[in-house]
């Protein structure tokens, strides 16, 4: 006895199968895009946006997306932005230099339309706190649970070495699943100087590294750490890879490669490195096209859609 698998009900439904999933197979990839949050000095002005195809050169979008309306200097500096799991994207950012006692917080499911913003009051626990700086957002796929990280100067608690006590910094960090409810603020990293713009980076399960800045008066510049969890602890810290006044590092993978883009303040450009395992880098600034006036944020991920709908409401808003 011969079967007939295409006229038997379960070949049929078998052959309609096998073809979807050939149909969908041809389907084009959804084409994506690398995307750099930006502000210009003096942050006043809001959140701008550069996008790159490559991950090298970049183009600004000459058009502001969002206006900052909270904290008492009324900023909108750093801005950090990463996509949670359901599409959403979250941004926290620097409000004020000095004087508040958070971190502003939106979100936004297309780059365009925000949420309104919010002050979270990570640091209200110690009202002697000068100041919050460079908020970092990081999504711990681990345990579907987002960790913001920043530094903030708490007078007299730490050992100040060089610095004058409202600026020894130190990196905070708290933790939550809907930017509604937060855990308690602990100490992310005390390295035993004054620490600033620290990132967090996945390679693999239980293998983490940690840029850093080196905020201490005759470094000024960036290092790395290692540790096995996101939340540390984190050992082995590097000598500098990069030179005298760089801060604000953002870091991007591409195949073996990360590249660790940073602002160089003292000649207003930007730099990068490219690594393949934090030990080695390589500099790549003659590699490289950053708009001049770029400020640091955090470079992630969208899609083609999303981008021409961003370039259409610039062009529209400049008509």
């Amino acid at each position: 006895m011969i079967f007939n698998i295409q006229n038997s009900f379960f070949g049929k439904n078998l052959v309609v199968f096998i073809y979807g999933l050939i149909i969908l197979s041809c389907q084009p990839k959804e084409e994506s895009y690398y995307m750099f949050s930006s502000f210009k000095e003096p942050a006043t002005e809001g959140l701008f946006y550069l996008y790159s195809k490559d991950g090298y050169n970049w183009t600004r979008i000459e058009h502001s997306f969002l206006q900052p309306e909270i904290g008492k200097q009324k900023v909108m500096r750093d801005p950090s932005i990463v996509q949670g799991p359901d599409g959403t994207y979250h941004m926290v950012w620097t409000t004020s230099w000095r004087g508040d006692l958070g971190f502003g917080y939106a979100s936004t499911k297309d780059l365009i339309h925000w949420t309104d913003q919010r002050l979270i009051p990570a640091m209200e626990f110690d009202t002697s706190t000068v100041n919050v700086w460079a908020p970092e957002l990081y999504y711990n796929q681990d345990d579907n649970r987002f960790i913001i990280i920043w530094a903030s100067t708490i007078p007299f608690k730490f050992p100040k070495g060089q610095e004058d006590e409202k600026n020894n910094h130190r990196m905070y960090y708290t933790t939550t699943k809907d930017f509604k409810e937060f855990t308690e603020t602990k100490l992310f990293l005390d390295p035993g100087f004054s620490v600033i713009d620290a990132v967090i980076v996945r390679r693999a399960e239980n293998d983490f590294v940690l840029v850093l800045k080196d905020n201490t008066r005759p470094e000024r510049n960036l290092k790395v750490a290692f540790g096995e969890s996101p939340l540390g602890p984190w050992n082995n810290i590097s000598e500098p890879f990069t030179g005298f006044l760089t801060e604000g590092p953002t870091v991007l993978n591409i195949h073996k490669d990360y590249l660790i883009y940073f602002d160089q303040y003292r000649t207003k450009t930007y730099g990068a490195v490219r690594t393949q395992d934090f030990i080695k880098f390589d500099s790549i600034d003659h590699e490289i096209n950053v708009p001049d006036g770029h400020k640091h944020g955090t470079i992630f991920t969208s899609n083609k859609k999303i981008l021409n709908e961003l370039l259409r409401e610039a062009e529209l808003n400049q008509e």
